[in-house]
């Protein structure tokens, strides 16, 4: 079932927010993701802790900095006319599925059978 025009309007919405959100969150955890300095004077498990938490907070940045490009990739089709439709059949993509993950480019079967298969 395709989009209405309303719905469309809503997800790009959505969309243009996200983005929005994603840009803050990057900026404010700029710090955090940072290597932590060897020669600062603290202790071997305080140093381990603050590796640890520098890749994880590197990981949810590239995670973010992903997703902004899907959100920018999303919002580039949507002034196509191609939003909504997934790229790997070309069947309509849900409206469920694209409020709860406007920047998705695959309808659940496609991303169901990429997540299934294989990697080399």
């Amino acid at each position: 079932m395709e989009l209405s025009d309303e719905q469309i309007g809503e997800l790009e919405r959505d969309l243009i927010a996200l983005r929005r959100d994603l840009e803050e969150q990057l900026a404010a955890t700029t710090h955090s993701s940072r290597p932590v300095d060897l020669d600062e004077p603290i202790g071997r498990v305080s140093r381990m802790d603050a590796i640890q938490q520098q890749k994880m907070a590197s990981a949810a940045r590239q995670s973010s900095a992903l997703r902004l490009k899907h959100i920018a990739a999303a919002l580039v089709a949507i002034h196509d006319g191609e939003y909504g439709y997934c790229r790997a059949c070309e069947e309509s993509i849900g409206y469920r599925r694209l409020k709860a993950r406007p920047e998705t480019a695959l309808c659940l079967s496609c991303q169901s059978a990429s997540e299934t298969r294989p990697r080399r």
